[in-house]
């Protein structure tokens, strides 16, 4: 719920205040690509995250209805593009003691997208459908809810799956049914930077309990790298606990998680296989190069990238309008220009497209 606190309105979740979205009504907002410095490693000033943020701007109709956004999308050179909701990151983390109410929050989520974007009312927006695994039978109807409404793309969290009994991975058996209905569709699967609770570590090496705010970032807070790890864990398990090798149709997509956190994860991946052989029927690091798609970040390194990966396993993702962005989503064009126009081709268009469209390859 909303609540108001000295004129400021703030979101309370299970009768806790969080300031992990500071804003959370979104009334203002910083503007695209504001940050950019900040990601790129170039604030020689100094500068905080406020401070950069510069004025705050009221945010255009286009960036929170579906009025507006093809057009806007025209303007920008864009002809499709995958649409995320922000406040879906807070839910998971705080009410895991209640899986029942978080599979409620996202029906109701996927029904206000439905009736506000449309699953597939055009071939040019492609809105995704956040799904929680907690109740994997509640999971599985909100799946096939999504796939009458003509999903192409569903999300879950890059987390362990809560639960009133604690944690599991996401690739445990007891999630097969929903695995086993994603391959059988030829739906993918995001797994978008969320709050993934891994903000316990920082509470740990610092005390306190303040949670994780993300435009607060501190020195060791960025070194702990909640983001990277979260990802990094998260795709480790849907390897190590085979869901890949049960279904081999599944195919899944890092979104706003970058890739810096890649070659330390192959290489885990290639000692475990060098270790533990027999644990595996195909080798992890190939799983994850037939199976794993990631979008990274302008600051990443997209020569190593393409070198790690093949190069039709990596996205193109804006995250526009957010200030963590570039102020264009086309300007992400140039970070690509170290691979050949054909691979540009690929990341920029037909590896999406593929994807939305159900080729497995």
């Amino acid at each position: 719920q909303f609540i108001e606190i000295n004129g400021r309105k703030k979101l309370a979740i299970a009768g806790v205040i969080t300031d992990y979205i500071p804003n959370p009504d979104f009334a203002v907002v910083a503007a695209p690509g504001a940050h950019e410095k900040w990601y790129r490693g170039q604030n020689q000033d100094g500068l905080s995250m406020r401070e950069l943020s510069g004025k705050p701007l009221a945010p255009a109709e286009p960036w929170r209805t579906g009025k507006g956004k093809v057009a806007e999308l025209d303007q920008q050179g864009i002809h499709a593009s995958m649409v995320f909701p922000t406040l879906a990151s807070v839910v998971e983390a705080r009410l895991g003691h209640k899986p029942e109410s978080i599979a409620a929050l996202f029906s109701s989520l996927n029904s206000w997208v439905e009736d506000e974007w449309g699953f597939a009312r055009s071939e040019r927006l492609y809105p995704v459908a956040m799904i929680n695994l907690s109740d994997v039978s509640l999971a599985v109807k909100e799946l096939d809810i999504a796939l009458q409404r003509g999903a192409r793309v569903v999300g879950i969290r890059p987390a362990p799956v809560p639960g009133p009994l604690g944690g599991r991975s996401p690739g445990d058996r007891e999630f097969d049914p929903f695995w086993a209905r994603v391959n059988e569709a030829g739906i993918f699967v995001c797994l978008h930077a969320s709050d993934s609770g891994y903000d316990d570590m920082s509470r740990r090496w610092e005390g306190g309990a303040k949670e994780w705010i993300p435009f607060e970032p501190t020195p060791f807070k960025a070194c702990l790298d909640a983001l990277g790890r979260a990802i990094s864990d998260s795709l480790s398990a849907l390897i190590c606990h085979g869901v890949f090798e049960r279904f081999p149709n599944v195919r899944v997509a890092s979104v706003e998680n970058g890739a810096h956190w890649l070659p330390p994860l192959l290489q885990r991946l290639e000692r475990v296989y060098g270790q533990m052989p027999t644990y595996f029927k195909r080798h992890p690091v190939d799983q994850f190069r037939k199976h794993i798609f990631v979008v990274p970040f302008y600051e990443d390194n997209i020569r190593e990238l393409a070198e790690l990966i093949p190069v039709e396993r990596i996205l193109f993702g804006s995250d526009y309008p957010h200030p963590e962005g570039l102020p264009q989503p086309l300007d992400y064009v140039s970070e690509f220009a170290v691979l050949p126009k054909a691979d540009v081709r690929k990341v920029m268009s037909s590896n999406l497209q593929g994807l939305l469209k159900g080729v497995r390859d």
